[in-house]
């Protein structure tokens, strides 16, 4: 660039006569928005996890626009990239606009308030004082100006407590002696009539371009004539010729009529690398109401000069810049105690997914329906699981009432809840569950589950149809349905409607000290779009795996009358409903995960095919537990042909005849047995005889 040039002619002030006074600066003042964190705390849960690398950002700031109040460099939510992608492949800037002129920045983010304040904030502030210099150097500065105002801020968030400490720098290098003042007026005093209304237009509509009013860094020369030019930096040498007044202008933050603002600052360091030492002048750009103000727009004349080291491109330059002390906001106030549950309960999963699995699907879990039938000792353990699993959508189903023994096993249920005769059971856990998390979506629905064995009489029709029908909808309505009732018959009409709608089904039981915990395989499914037959054969072309009832070979009957006072309660040893309850979670977790969902094959712990490589391990078909031996097996069972609830005979009769079949298998249990063929099976094995050899060879002996 060349280097010699008219400047505006003008008499010193009385206090700047003589050989000038040192040039100070208003510091630049930062206000960090509450988005800006919010963004930040997503970013790292999301992308950054433990990475400490440096973080592109934009801050915004814009010319003064009050006489009393400066403008701070504000960091907002956008400042931020919002995702990981952006964050890899975007390192533009945020676009801005005339009141939010964007400046690039880094962030550094710590893990740990131990390394935030053993951060080496000399050398920081250098290493980010060098990429100005070299941006001088190298000529960016005159195709994007707003490299000079380059500003970085290291931070520590803590995530748990809502608490951000951050400390930022605006660097500004120190390039040769100190710049000395000679002039500092309000504009309006410099310049003549003339001159100033072709200012004022001229810098008016720089500032009403969209292509220019973010630049922020300008030449401003005035013709003999009086009319007034704006020009880019790039455009230094169109303002080379003779008679031309030149400033170098720049939009200033300050409101102060007695120190331009901070910006200044690396502007004269590049004057002095770039165009030309000695005496300058510059115009500190403030504005009134989104228009040019000259009365509060200063003019300087400046004495300036660069140090021949720094003009080698290799130089590190000293600088300072650093705000005065760290600031520290929390936020966990003034957020919405809602918001505060949510970001506290997401935050263990988001670590999960940092350290360990980074595959985790929290917007699968948050998003899953899961139907809980039962809402005693195992639907209010699982209700908890899958609270903490990041699950939302809650249904529970019971028709019981809370009874004196429920809260000491059934975590969701407190003594107020027994008065009065009993709160109803599944509206209670619900509302616990509320309590306990406001933002889960948790309903409470009263119904009792129809069962074989359990006759209907004549005037109890028409109730027990409607609810064959509404838990037939709730089925359809949700992803999972949980089967957690306490009786072997109460599990049937759910295991054959979910067999019937290929939902996943999980069940937990519970002996007195031994669990099963299982989820259903696949309903059958038509083998082909052309055909209405059903099959056995799972939809990957493996056969199915079994449902709960799959193994027996009797129909489910009465269990519940005629039974002593033991028998009437679930007696079980307490330790085995969280243990069952955690596993059915888990269950459920892996195979959502899993890429072939409800069809995913069973696995046991041996297995020479087991899913290592799935992040949750093994995807067991059964979990049967003993507590005396303190043991464990995963066990697999195939689809049964003779199955009361999931077999393709049933299956397809419920599909033909729909509530009139369930009305006939609950009044007749002997029903279902003639229909799978379990009749003549049982009648077959009794008329098989075993002829035994009562004699002995006594050479055998």
């Amino acid at each position: 660039m060349a280097s010699s040039s008219s400047v505006v002619s003008s008499s010193s002030s009385s206090s700047d006569k003589g050989s000038g006074r040192i040039l100070l600066f208003d510091p630049f003042q930062s206000l960090v928005d509450e988005g800006f964190w919010h963004r930040l705390s997503s970013l790292k849960l999301d992308s950054l996890g433990l990475d400490q690398s440096p973080v592109p950002l934009t801050g915004f700031y814009a010319p003064c626009s009050h006489p009393k109040v400066s403008n701070r460099l504000t960091l907002l939510a956008e400042s931020l990239p919002s995702d990981f992608k952006e964050l890899q492949f975007s390192l533009e800037r945020a676009h801005g606009n005339r009141n939010r002129c964007p400046v690039p920045g880094t962030l550094y983010n710590m893990n740990t308030f131990e390394s935030f304040k053993a951060l080496d904030r000399d050398s920081l502030l250098k290493k980010e004082a060098k990429k100005i210099l070299d941006d001088i150097h190298s000529g960016k500065v005159e195709e994007d100006s707003a490299v000079l105002s380059r500003f970085f801020i290291i931070s520590f968030a803590d995530l748990k407590k809502w608490n951000f400490v951050h400390w930022l720098a605006f660097p500004a290098l120190v390039v040769g002696p100190p710049a000395m003042v000679l002039n500092l007026r309000p504009a309006r005093e410099v310049f003549n009539q003339g001159e100033a209304q072709s200012l004022s237009a001229a810098l008016n509509e720089w500032r009403n371009s969209s292509l220019t009013t973010g630049v922020l860094y300008f030449l401003v020369s005035i013709a003999s004539n009086s009319r007034a030019t704006i020009r880019q930096l790039k455009d230094w040498n169109a303002c080379q010729d003779d008679g031309q007044k030149l400033l170098f202008g720049f939009y200033d933050p300050s409101c102060r009529l007695d120190n331009p603002g901070w910006p200044l600052r690396n502007y004269l360091a590049f004057i002095s690398l770039r165009c030309q030492d000695g005496k300058i002048q510059f115009l500190c750009y403030r504005e009134k109401r989104g228009f040019a103000d000259l009365g509060l727009s200063l003019v300087g004349e400046a004495v300036i000069s660069s140090s021949k080291d720094c003009r080698d491109p290799q130089c590190v330059p000293k600088a300072v810049g650093w705000e005065p002390k760290p600031k520290s906001i929390n936020l966990a106030e003034s957020m919405n105690p809602e918001r505060l549950a949510v970001s506290a309960a997401d935050l263990n999963l988001k670590l999960m997914r940092w350290r360990t699995l980074p595959s985790l699907d929290l917007g699968t879990l948050s998003s899953v329906r899961c139907l809980l039938l039962g809402a005693g000792t195992l639907g209010c353990q699982v209700a908890r699981m899958l609270m903490a699993w990041g699950v939302r959508k809650i249904t529970l189903l019971d028709s019981g009432l809370v009874a004196m023994s429920n809260p000491v096993r059934q975590s969701l249920y407190t003594l107020d809840d027994c008065l009065d005769g009993g709160s109803l059971k599944a509206v209670a856990a619900a509302r616990t569950l509320k309590l306990i998390f406001p933002a889960v979506e948790a309903e409470g629905v009263t119904l009792s589950i129809p069962m074989p064995g359990h006759p209907v009489p004549t005037n109890e029709v028409a109730r027990v149809l409607e609810d064959c029908e509404r838990l037939r909808d709730l089925i359809a309505s949700h992803d999972v349905t949980f089967l957690l009732t306490d009786t072997r018959e109460s599990r049937w009409l759910p295991a054959l409607l979910c067999a019937s709608e290929n939902k996943i089904a999980i069940t937990a039981a519970l002996g007195f000290d031994s669990y099963l915990v299982m989820r259903h395989g696949a309903g059958p499914l038509y083998v082909s779009d052309q055909t209405n037959s059903l099959s056995t054969v799972d939809g990957n072309g493996g056969q199915r795996l079994g449902c709960y009832f799959c193994g027996d070979v009797v129909a489910p009957i009465d269990s519940t009358s005629n039974r002593t006072l033991d028998q009437q309660c679930t007696v079980t040893r307490p330790g085995l409903a969280p243990i069952a309850s955690a596993l059915a979670v888990e269950l459920l977790v892996g195979l959502l995960h899993h890429p072939n969902g409800i069809h995913a094959p069973g696995e046991i712990a041996n297995s020479i095919m087991s899913s290592s490589e799935q992040p949750f391990g093994i995807l067991p078909h059964q979990i049967r537990g003993l507590l005396p031996q303190y043991s464990q097996v995963t066990l697999i069972g195939h689809a049964s042909n003779s199955c009361t609830a999931c077999s393709t005979t049933v299956v397809s009769e419920f599909r033909r005849r729909g509530m009139e079949f369930i009305l006939h298998a609950i009044d007749h249990p002997t029903y279902l047995e003639d229909l799978t063929g379990l009749t003549e099976l049982i009648a077959s094995a009794n008329s098989f005889k075993l002829d035994w050899d009562d004699e002995t060879d006594d050479a055998d002996i």
